[in-house]
């Protein structure tokens, strides 16, 4: 074979091992999106079954289903297979709904930050109050994620809650960035209040050094 056929076969075969890498990742990402999309659904699903049993037969709140689904282009593919995981896992019973519509946010909140927890839904954050109730309840979320759209945030916009206590509405009255060894966030506040925590910058890429805060006040019933 001629020097040229062969530099001209290796090429062919660096092309064939491209193309099928490419194909892999696609077929883990889409699987991701497929598996993330139902297990989110079923979250909601149960949240509005078991509210509707709490409030003794008085119909729970309408529920479309998820309106924004998490962006994973620049999650790695260690990353989307831990999130197909933790799909597959028990699912703990949702404490609430979480939207705000303007963003197209709509998502569970689950107990507890943890990457099972945060790789399926958001999460309410040990410590603080509990959503829906009186206090300053902190809820986290990834910032490829569910909570990425949070970078298009602006005060006034309304937050609301569904919880087994009925629905909430709150308006963000302001954002900002911390450390993270800056827990005085999570602070009891005046007023019955939602604190949303989330990795800031939202495209770094590896470990975020900072956090992005956003604060929503109880709006008057």
């Amino acid at each position: 074979m001629s020097p040229r056929s062969t530099l001209t076969l290796r090429w062919r075969s660096a092309e064939v091992l491209a193309w099928s890498f490419g194909a892999v990742c696609f077929g883990v990402w889409f699987a991701g999106r497929i598996e993330g999309s139902v297990g989110s659904r079923r979250a909601l699903a149960q949240f509005r079954d078991s509210h509707a049993a709490v409030t003794a037969g008085v119909p729970g709140p309408v529920l479309a289903g998820i309106t924004n689904h998490p962006d994973q282009r620049l999650w790695s593919p260690v990353r989307i297979r831990a999130w197909i995981e933790a799909q597959s896992q028990p699912e703990p019973r949702p404490l609430g709904i979480l939207r705000i519509r303007r963003l197209g946010i709509e998502v569970p909140i689950l107990e507890g930050t943890g990457e099972d927890v945060l790789n399926r839904a958001v999460g309410h954050i040990e410590d603080t109050s509990v959503p829906g109730e009186r206090g300053n309840s902190g809820i986290a979320g990834h910032r490829d994620g569910f909570f990425r759209p949070l970078k298009d945030v602006r005060d006034g916009d309304v937050l609301e809650l569904d919880t087994a206590r009925g629905a909430a509405r709150y308006t963000i009255e302001r954002t900002w960035i911390v450390d993270p060894e800056d827990v005085s966030v999570l602070d009891p506040t005046p007023a019955d209040s939602v604190t949303l925590v989330t990795c800031y910058p939202f495209y770094f890429i590896g470990s975020a050094p900072q956090r992005f805060i956003v604060r929503a006040v109880r709006a008057p019933s």
